[in-house]
């Protein structure tokens, strides 16, 4: 007991701190990138339900597209009356030609696939034409790749359009799709990644003015000897003033008059909030890229691709609508060829577009000028049939 202090102290194993993510360093990173779910119905939702850009692109195009009139013509004459003239014409029973076909485009822009379904006579003829909605079809392929059937899915049912037998009742228009045998690529797709950086500037914008909208400015008191407060008279007062002097339309512009020991302090946004004005601007120029609408012809600020209104809608007509309602019409024409031999083509009736009239005059001045052409091939050069009695 008495040379107990000569004794070793037992070693104590250092204290380590009982946690799981001891080894683990913090880092700190932006995060990764977030996008959208690109399935059609999240697509449409996002980029055409909720977003006034992709909205406003697809109606433009769509409607503008319904407009162009459809002439009905083969190499020998234009018809007035015809079958096919009046099918299109009253489509159904509930739709003219506008809305079916401004139906057709949307779904098109939509999704990359338009669906016409055929009502047929007891002769096999066309009677009503149906566009079907293309986040409901399916396609069926067959051993060889090609469709050998359509499933339409509605309201938990199924019905097949087979595809081995007669022609076929239903029309399929796909956009161009490179890696895709059967369905077709649509601007909503390609536009999709701008529609989300949109989508979240216009939530950020709605979050600042829930959360963190600033003021105009603020008034500070410095008052004597380092008083910081005011007395609750004096800020009564200050209160009073302002709600009688400075607030409501009628006061807009009002200079304020501020006494001793007050002073107005301005106050704005940052310069990493205006960026995001900016980024939500330039998102909304590729969604109308995307589209092939010119910015200008949707308000979109910032862009001077075009000198002035007018050429920009004679490009949108020339490089986005015109391609779209050539090739419907030519796959209409093919389609409904199928029912009937002599069916006449449908081509679209450019000299009723008053966007180009401009152009059409111009070309017309330039045919009827050229002497070493004969009127049969003046009459060729415009695209009007050739005349009865074969001048």
């Amino acid at each position: 007991m008495l040379f107990d202090f000569l004794k070793k102290a037992p070693t104590k194993p250092p204290e380590v701190k009982a946690s799981a993510a001891g080894p683990v360093i913090a880092y700190h990173s932006a995060g990764r990138v977030t996008w959208g779910a690109r399935d059609t119905s999240s697509l449409i939702k996002s980029g055409f339900l909720s977003n006034p850009v992709g909205f406003r692109a697809v109606r433009l195009i769509a409607e503008t597209a319904a407009a162009v009139p459809l002439g009905v013509q083969d190499r020998a004459q234009r018809y007035e009356e015809h079958p096919l003239a009046t099918l299109i014409r009253r489509p159904n029973g509930m739709q003219g030609r506008a809305e079916l076909f401004e139906a057709l485009y949307s779904q098109i822009l939509l999704t990359g696939n338009g669906y016409l379904e055929a009502v047929a006579d007891g002769d096999g003829l066309p009677l009503e034409l149906h566009v079907l909605r293309s986040d409901r079809m399916r396609v069926i392929p067959g051993a060889d790749g090609w469709p050998v059937a359509y499933d339409y899915a509605v309201g938990g049912r199924r019905h097949r359009f087979d595809f081995t037998n007669a022609h076929p009742i239903i029309c399929h228009i796909r956009a161009f799709h490179p890696q895709d045998d059967h369905y077709g690529l649509s601007p909503m797709q390609a536009a999709a990644n701008a529609a989300d950086v949109h989508n979240a500037a216009s939530r950020w914008s709605k979050s600042l003015l829930d959360n963190a909208a600033r003021p105009s400015g603020a008034i500070v008191y410095q008052g004597a000897d380092g008083q910081a407060h005011l007395t609750p008279d004096q800020y009564d007062r200050l209160q009073n003033e302002l709600a009688a002097h400075h607030q409501g339309a009628a006061n807009a512009g009002r200079p304020m008059l501020l006494e001793g020991g007050l002073d107005w302090k301005p106050m704005g946004f940052s310069p990493s909030d205006m960026e995001f004005q900016k980024t939500k601007e330039a998102a909304a120029r590729e969604i109308a890229i995307a589209f092939g609408v010119p910015p200008m012809l949707l308000g979109i600020p910032g862009d001077a691709t075009y000198a002035n209104y007018q050429e920009a809608n004679r490009a949108f007509y020339r490089l986005t609508v015109l391609p779209l309602v050539t090739k419907t019409a030519a796959s209409l024409s093919d389609w409904l060829g199928g029912f009937h031999a002599e069916m006449p083509e449908l081509k679209p009736d450019l000299d009723q577009v008053s966007a180009l009239a401009a152009e059409r005059e111009a070309q017309w001045r330039r045919v009827a000028g050229a002497g070493f052409l004969t009127d049969a091939e003046k009459r060729a050069l415009l695209g009007l049939p050739a005349r009865m009695d074969g001048a």
